[in-house]
């Protein structure tokens, strides 16, 4: 812990104390005046409570001094409570002459007292101890420091000084209010934008006048030549007057308005700076360490680990960075499950660890860091045993996540995001600890609802990494204008990564879905108005579409948009109560010119794009269209080649057969095809080399290649790109209506 941190949590701590202190005094008033007979039960028990609290802060401070004083008169007040002794005069006396000393300590010392006040605190807890061990008051008496019996109620104010502590609903309150000025700040942001734009429209039709200004003034000199009896001549002069005068207003306007914008930008800079300052202001008041989560959790891991039979040893740094308050309320629950996770599940058992080589005290790690842009990154790390790939399928298929195909075939990246999901367990049994197949769960729920990402590595015997992307404060943050149709909406920048233009040409299908291959990965193109349900699109795609790249861990999509219009800072507003969760929706926000637009939920829109296949059937005018086109069908099964060449001809196309692929090689090369139908294991020339072979030659480079195939894996996926298929089919998700669907794509 650096030096500046420990002072900052000592000024805290004498706040706490002295209200406590406060709080005591009051007690022992209410004690003093009461009746003769047995102490009101709730004095004493508030007393208790009062006092152990002040020892517990003390202790967190390393206050041992003062810890020792609060907890001899925590022992008084639990024999008060057992009626073991009782409330005399000259007990309360020692008892105010304690809370006296405590305030003179805390008043004169830092961080580090001075020895003569330790010498006195320490006689004095020992005074206290013999008197609640019923050696009775006297002891107590002689061993007080001198001068202290004051009430320290006069005293106690001085710890304070400068300082006030409001609830966290004032508070609050307050800072919701000077968010609401931002809007303020947009508002006028989108008047200058009027003003300028109204002033670029009176520049052009200034420039009109000025053009014709030569013309206007040969007007003028060739009727002062006409007789002025002429009412012709007289009504044109009157006319080039009337435009002189409209040439002058239009560029006294422009001059007006070039004025009025600047004076609007000086205030619009003046009330931004302010609200930037004041909003800054409220925030830090609302900003807590990371040490305010984290705490308590060494002393937690350390009895998770004697509970379990393992040594384990929790390292924290980067704890003094400070972060939202709400943001460490809403993570404190999943972040406690997730260390237990790590000695449960990560940690393994001292002989274990020294068979490994490693140490028998296992070490979990968090890093706090700050990032770009008023972000943090928490990474939560441990040396344990890491995921073991195989107990994640089983896991997954005895939850019912995945089919056991599906789970076999799952790549070593894919095996990490299985734990997020609710149900999975590798746990074989279900304890307090872990094992309900939630917590991990809850977890990426909490950190997607609050803006953030949360993605897992892990080595099998390597250990487990877990990297939180977290924004530092709730309210505002920067998003992404973007448009579809005539919607707009916001998307948070924290997930996105990078906005792209995408020519047509690029666009491969894999397992019926649209891809594109952006810094050598090919990402899912989905189109955003699908994900959103907004219907079908009623303008055609061009010759390339933009799209928006999301990213949460590993995973990353594309997502296709009409426009995309600006950055910019936005305040995000619940949807209220009727409406608190909305699928792909996090919330609204107001624009400057005062439309509300939908925010919208990254990680929702992810799961949403997952779920749902994108490869829309073809209209019937399409159909309609491509009933003349020819399709070659290349496959040995004499089964799967009737079926296919049924459905197509169903679909109205011509359709020719193949029985390998040097047979489809020789078709092409004799007749004409619009598109290849091609399965993958084939004799004598299977589908990757035939497709090969039809790049290979520059009359067929162009036609279209959807390889049709049993063979599932990521590495066969990835060949049939390289090798120029236009779209991979596998024949587990195949349907009628998805290879319609991509021929009527592609021709």
């Amino acid at each position: 812990m650096d030096e500046a941190f420990r002072r900052k949590l000592f000024a805290t701590f004498k706040i706490e104390a002295a209200e406590h202190i406060e709080a005591v005094a009051a007690g022992l008033r209410e004690l003093r005046g009461a009746p003769g007979g047995a102490p009101p039960a709730e004095v004493i028990e508030r007393l208790f409570r009062e006092i152990h609290s002040m020892k517990g802060a003390a202790r967190t401070v390393n206050m041992t001094h003062i810890e020792g004083v609060c907890r001899a008169m925590e022992n008084i007040f639990a024999a008060l409570k057992r009626q073991e002794i009782q409330p005399a005069p000259e007990l309360l006396a020692v008892l105010q002459q304690a809370l006296a000393s405590l305030v003179r300590t805390l008043q004169d010392t830092g961080l580090e007292p001075e020895p003569a006040h330790v010498a006195s605190l320490r006689d004095l807890a020992e005074a206290l101890d013999e008197t609640a061990g019923g050696r009775g008051p006297a002891a107590a008496r002689e061993t007080a420091p001198a001068g202290e019996g004051v009430s320290p109620a006069a005293d106690v104010s001085s710890l304070t000084a400068g300082t006030i502590r409001i609830g966290k609903e004032r508070l609050d309150r307050l800072l919701l209010q000077a968010e609401e000025m931002i809007a303020a700040k947009l508002v006028l942001g989108q008047h200058l934008a009027d003003l300028r734009q109204l002033g670029s429209a009176v520049a052009a039709m200034k420039k009109g006048w000025d053009r014709l200004g030569r013309d206007r003034k040969a007007a003028a000199r060739f009727f002062l030549t006409v007789e002025k009896e002429s009412s012709a001549a007289a009504s044109m002069r009157r006319l080039l007057q009337l435009l002189e005068e409209q040439a002058a207003a239009a560029a006294g306007l422009h001059h007006r308005l070039a004025e009025a914008a600047a004076a609007a930008e000086r205030d619009r800079r003046s009330v931004a700076a302010l609200v930037d300052n004041l909003l800054e202001d409220a925030k830090s008041a609302s900003m807590q360490p990371f040490s305010a989560l984290t705490g308590q959790m060494p002393g937690m891991v350390e009895e998770l680990g004697r509970q379990e039979g393992k040594e384990v040893e929790l390292r924290i740094r980067g704890a003094a960075i400070e972060i939202d308050r709400r943001i460490l309320e809403e993570l404190k629950d999943p972040f406690v499950h997730l260390l237990r996770n790590a000695v449960d599940h990560g940690i393994e058992p001292p002989a274990a660890r020294r068979e490994a080589g490693k140490p028998p005290a296992g070490r979990i790690t968090i890093d706090v860091q700050p990032l770009a842009g008023k972000k943090i990154a928490v990474r939560v790390e441990d040396d344990g045993a890491g995921l073991d790939p195989e107990r994640i399928r089983s896991g997954a298929v005895a939850g019912g996540l995945l089919t056991a195909e599906k789970a076999a075939a799952l790549s070593p990246e894919e095996i990490p995001a299985l734990i997020f999901r609710s149900g999975l367990s590798t746990s074989r049994i279900v304890t307090d600890i872990s094992g309900r197949g939630l917590g991990l769960a809850i977890l990426q729920d909490k950190v997607e609802k609050l803006g953030g990402a949360v993605s897992c590595q892990s080595t099998l015997g390597g250990g487990t990494r877990f990297l939180m992307t977290l924004p530092l404060s709730l309210a505002t943050l920067r998003g992404v204008l973007v448009r579809i149709g005539e919607g707009l909406f916001v998307i948070p920048s924290l997930t996105l990564e990078r906005v792209v233009r995408v020519r047509r040409e690029e666009i491969r299908t894999v397992e019926n879905r649209e891809t594109i291959s952006l810094a050598g990965q090919s990402l899912p193109l989905v189109p955003l108005r699908d994900v959103l349900e907004l219907g079908p699109d009623p303008a055609p795609r061009g010759k390339s579409v933009r799209a928006v790249v999301l990213g949460s861990g590993r995973e990353r999509i594309a997502f296709i948009v009409d426009e995309v219009r600006q950055e910019q800072e936005i305040l995000i507003k619940d949807l209220g109560l009727q409406l608190q969760r909305v699928r792909n929706v996090a919330g609204s926000t107001i624009l400057g010119s005062g439309q509300v637009v939908p925010v919208l939920n990254a990680a929702d829109l992810m799961k949403s794009a997952r779920r749902r296949e994108w490869t829309p059937p073809p209209a019937a005018a399409a159909v309609e269209e491509v009933r003349r086109k020819s399709i070659l069908v290349v496959e040995d099964s004499i089964t799967a080649r009737s079926l296919l060449k049924s459905i197509l001809e169903g679909a109205g196309y011509l359709v020719t057969t193949a029985v390998d692929g040097l047979d489809g090689l020789t078709a092409i090369r004799s007749g004409h095809f619009d598109l290849v139908v091609s399965d993958v294991d084939m004799p004598r020339m299977n589908g990757f080399e035939l497709t090969a072979r039809i790049r290979g030659d520059r009359r067929f480079a162009e036609l279209p290649v959807i390889l049709v195939t049993a063979l599932e894996s990521q590495e066969d996926r990835e060949r049939g790109i390289d090798v120029g298929a236009d779209a991979y089919i596998v024949k587990s998700s195949f349907d009628q209506s998805n290879l319609l669907g991509t021929i009527g794509r592609l021709l």
